[in-house]
């Protein structure tokens, strides 16, 4: 009898070592998948010394804010980071001058790609591949199609029209994907001979630079005035504004 309750003690003692085993392999294995998690995270930041497109964007939200009074060139300084910090004080997050994701979501820009992705924003291209005329008829066709729109979706904008010029599906030249035929309301009803302002010259710069704030999209479209049904069934990436951004 002894013996019996002997050889049941070991085997429970056995089972509870095994169990205490797996726990301990299960809490490591999610332990280490948390810290490569929070390494992703923590590179999906802009702080000083990041350059590009979604600093210059950073900078505009906080001039217009009144935090910042530098320049908005897409170089994250000392400057930036001072008002990086007095945003972060004034919305109760913290104060340490990086751009993570909880001061993008307080800046209304946790949408953006290049930010999530990890990336500083920075360009490999610039709008040396274009022609001054190019840039004209950019800011012309972001002015006429969407001068109502925030920066982000006017940069939008412009940004479709660069992917249909890479795009073999469509004319390989800005005027060509411009004035295709039937391709933009504005070239029909005359609104493309407008004039365009400073804000759709620099959203044209940002575009041609490579800030995608469609993710890709070739298409996009009013719901509330598309008549198209055609356009309807094309696959919706994002909505930013009035405009349905799609492939």
């Amino acid at each position: 009898m002894k013996k019996i309750l002997a050889i049941g003690a070991l085997t429970l003692a056995l089972s509870a070592g095994a169990a205490t085993g797996v726990a301990a392999y299960t809490a490591s294995r999610e332990t280490t998948a948390d810290t490569a998690q929070t390494a992703i995270v923590e590179t999906a930041v802009l702080r000083q010394g990041s350059t590009g497109n979604e600093v210059k964007e950073v900078q505009r939200r906080l001039k217009q804010w009144g935090y910042y009074t530098g320049a908005v060139d897409g170089i994250f300084g000392s400057g930036t980071k001072k008002a990086v910090i007095a945003f972060q004080k004034k919305n109760g997050l913290t104060a340490d001058g990086v751009v993570g994701r909880a001061t993008y979501k307080a800046l209304g820009m946790n949408s953006s790609y290049n930010a999530l992705g990890g990336s500083t924003g920075s360009s490999s291209s610039g709008t040396s591949n274009y022609t001054s005329s190019d840039l004209y008829l950019l800011a012309k066709a972001i002015y006429a199609e969407g001068r109502g729109e925030s920066y982000t979706g006017q940069v939008a904008i412009g940004a479709v029209i660069i992917n249909r010029v890479k795009s073999p599906s469509f004319p390989n030249s800005i005027s060509g994907v411009i004035y295709q035929q039937g391709a933009f309301t504005a070239v029909t009803d005359g609104q493309i001979n407008l004039e365009p302002n400073q804000t759709a010259y620099n959203a044209a710069r940002d575009a041609m630079n490579g800030w995608d704030p469609t993710y890709g999209c070739l298409y996009y479209y009013n719901p509330a005035v598309a008549t198209s049904a055609w356009i309807f069934d094309r696959q919706t990436v994002t909505v930013i504004g009035k405009h349905v951004f799609a492939i």
